[in-house]
């Protein structure tokens, strides 16, 4: 009998939380190298980059697992948002904690379903393209120093990069769960170009904010799918999947306050109000 593959699913955290059951999760405190430590594995151990948290934000997670875990499945997501086959009931912690991925589900998708990557379902913006959003949201200049990169460096990707500015829907939040070897080449990639951006907005950087400081988290959440679509060309289509994607519901742990956060979009996109805080 084939040995069942194994899984490692982090679970990005700056405080203690509440976590889903199961071996296959991994609390992993980010930053740690600039914070008290509060009992989880930390992302300061190994080859890491737990320093560039303030800035990286859950990426210092993504680098950890790229550099330091060994299993056939590798994954992040967030404490207090996950993925999930079905919606949760109730409006307790705890009762949305019970409708995240466990270990059972995901290793039926695994060797039943043969799954190699899973990923949130797409969020649509409907109103907005990708890049137009950021730009009313955020400071564009780091996106636009992001293109310079990719064209340079990588102008195989340029065309699905500049689909940003059409595109309406995206994977976002930095979230995934893959087979290693294809969660180690996205990483490969996407880590060279964030490292290169840095070296270039190293002075400018320092005049945003401390919520602005923390572009390279946010870029990067646009950069997945050029990656994926350039890599994997007529993915969803017949006869164009070199891998089997699954989409899976956002668990949102915490209620969201989608009043709020509609009200903000709206207001930058019509008044140039940047976002301040994160919702």
């Amino acid at each position: 009998m084939k040995k069942m593959e194994s899984v490692e699913i982090i679970v990005a955290t700056h405080k203690k939380y509440e976590m889903p059951s199961g071996k296959i999760y991994l609390p992993l405190q980010v930053g740690a190298k600039l914070n008290d430590k509060i009992g989880y594995k930390t992302d300061d151990t190994g080859d890491n980059i737990s320093d560039k948290n303030p800035y990286f934000c859950e990426l210092t997670g993504l680098y950890w697992g790229w550099k330091n875990l060994k299993s056939d499945f590798v994954g992040l997501v967030h404490y207090r948002r996950h993925l999930g086959l079905k919606k949760p009931k109730g409006k307790s912690i705890s009762e949305h904690i019970k409708s995240v991925l466990s270990e059972k589900e995901l290793k039926s998708l695994i060797k039943t379903e043969k799954v190699d990557l899973i990923l949130p379902k797409k969020r649509n913006y409907y109103i907005e393209s990708l890049w137009s959003h950021y730009e009313h949201t955020l400071h564009i200049e780091p996106l636009e120093e992001t293109r310079k990169i990719i064209k340079k460096d990588y102008p195989e990707y340029l065309a699905e990069f500049d689909k940003l500015k059409t595109r309406k829907s995206a994977h976002m939040f930095n979230m995934l769960i893959a087979r290693k070897e294809i969660y180690d080449e996205y990483c490969k990639w996407l880590f060279d170009i964030l490292f290169k951006l840095e070296k270039k907005l190293v002075k400018d950087s320092k005049k945003y904010s401390k919520f602005h400081s923390r572009f390279y988290g946010r870029i990067s959440e646009l950069l997945f799918d050029v990656w994926l679509y350039t890599k994997y060309p007529g993915l969803g289509q017949k006869g164009g999947d070199k891998i089997k994607v699954k989409e899976l519901n956002v668990i949102d742990i915490e209620k969201v306050n989608w009043f709020k956060k509609g009200s903000s979009f709206l207001l930058a996109k019509f008044t140039g109000k940047k976002y301040e805080k994160s919702f």
